[in-house]
């Protein structure tokens, strides 16, 4: 087992900077502004032969007792509790100050080794910097710089050197899904209840979420990676820098996730925003499942509505499949995570070429391409060209004729035959060249006695004209 390494410390002291050099990644945003990070975030990193987990948390305030900032306290002290080892973050630059030595004494009850590292030094003396943090009683400080890396190598040694080296096997490849929707739809609460514990805050607030995290776990034997990702927002209301950044982030993890999970509010109207997310795990080609929370709160007449406005404004997720949820009660999870798996698997099947073919030749005979004026496009064999989503490649000549509307038959043909529900299907044309289409052009040669051959036709006709007697 990796050790598990926790970064703690008081509201922007450098603990997301510091998790982005470990992880040598930008997963964590940071930025300029106290409280940017509030779920832990999980990372992984290597110093030589010994692999770690770090955990980067949200700033710890430990005298609060309700509101965002407790949530994100009992976050950081849950992530302690499970930690091999704590790092602990002060700021080189500001000193030591009362909530430093409030969350000393806290830490002084974890079971794991706390080091003490005073971050931001740079350009500073580190033993005038060192001094100032002996008084909170938890041994020798390490003077570094996360933003420039100084002395970060030898503190990790510090940390991991009482662990064992580690073969790390490679990694099999796993389900990862992406937990999508607008704000305040109830995503981390489902990502709870998924989990069966609450492993992130989940709060009556939109945009408590801002950053994307990613968390593995098992069920009944089976690893799976879950994303909880922001809110994603019109853009005419995304004012806050941050807030753009929490949207590319939710982008980056539909990009990176195999299926989407998008999250709608049963007691909201379905909006055109609820579209625009869709279309953003569509145009990364993942499998989707829908899922209409808070379904328990509504009337039996809103439910109805609801079905009728899905059904209008989503047609274009008809291959996905719907489900009915109440995250807060767990009511639904477990038909749902059915439903995530088996879009991962229809996204990562694999078809073979000669029953490809096939399905695509009775699929020709029951109906033909149309015509395109004088040109009939011909298929003649296809094969699978990728998967996540899956895209079959057809062969053929005059391919770029093909209809709209008859690849939309290609495609609900292919996925009645290939059992792909749940993910969108591609289909590419590849047309052949004319293997004798420079054979079948005239030579020079040939072009110029033709020319000759038609002028002097012109000449003699001419004539003809010229000499007929008039009657």
């Amino acid at each position: 087992m990796k050790p598990t390494i926790v970064l703690v410390g008081r509201p922007n002291v450098g603990k997301s900077t510091l998790f982005n050099r470990l992880t040598r990644s930008k997963d964590a945003l940071v930025a300029d502004l106290p409280g940017l990070t509030r779920d832990r975030h999980y990372g992984h990193g290597r110093v030589g032969d010994k692999p770690y987990l770090i955990v980067d948390t949200g700033g710890f305030e430990p005298v609060v007792d309700s509101g965002i900032l407790y949530e994100m306290a009992k976050q950081t002290l849950q992530a302690v509790d499970e930690a091999d080892a704590v790092i602990f973050l002060v700021d080189g630059r500001t000193g030591i100050t009362a909530q430093d030595k409030l969350i000393a004494n806290r830490l002084r009850q974890a079971h794991a080794p706390v080091y003490v590292a005073a971050n931001k030094a740079e350009g500073m003396s580190y033993a005038i910097v060192a001094a100032d943090f002996y008084e909170l009683g938890l041994g020798e400080p390490y003077v570094i710089s996360g933003a420039h890396g100084d002395g970060v190598r030898e503190l990790m040694d510090h940390v991991l050197e009482d662990f064992p080296d580690e073969e790390t096997q490679p990694e099999q490849p796993h389900p990862c899904f992406a937990i999508i929707g607008r704000p305040n739809v109830g995503k981390s609460t489902l990502v709870n209840a998924l989990l069966g514990e609450e492993r992130v805050i989940a709060f009556d607030e939109a945009g408590t979420t801002r950053d994307s995290v990613h968390i593995d776990f098992e069920r009944n034997g089976e690893k799976f990676t879950v994303i909880d990702t922001a809110g994603v927002r019109r853009r005419g209301k995304v004012n806050e820098a941050i807030e753009k950044f929490s949207v590319i982030k939710t982008i980056q993890a539909i990009e990176d996730a195999n299926v989407a999970v998008l999250v709608l509010d049963a007691s909201q109207d379905i909006a055109d925003q609820d579209a625009n997310v869709a279309g953003f795990a569509l145009e990364a080609g993942r499998a989707l499942v829908l899922a209409v929370n808070k379904w328990d709160a509504v009337s039996s007449e809103r439910r109805e509505q609801l079905k009728r406005d899905i059904a209008r404004k989503l047609y274009f997720l008809d291959f996905a499949r719907l489900h009915y949820i109440s995250a807060l009660k767990s009511r639904g999870i477990g038909d749902l995570f059915d439903s995530i798996q088996a879009a991962y698997r229809a996204a990562m099947t694999k078809m073979p070429t000669p029953k490809i073919t096939r399905v695509l030749q009775t699929a020709i005979e029951r109906q033909a391409p149309p015509r395109s004026g004088l040109i009939c496009p011909k298929m003649r064999y296809a094969h699978q060209g990728g998967s996540n989503p899956p895209i079959i490649v057809i062969h053929g000549n005059a391919l770029q004729h093909i209809s709209d509307a008859y690849t939309r038959y290609l495609i609900q043909t292919f996925r009645k035959a290939f059992h792909l529900e749940g993910t969108p299907l591609r289909i590419q044309y590849q047309s052949s060249d004319n293997p004798f289409a420079e054979k079948n052009k005239p030579s020079l040669r040939r072009a110029a006695l033709s020319n000759r051959i038609a002028k002097k036709e012109q000449r003699k006709n001419l004539k003809q004209k010229i000499t007929k007697p008039k009657k």
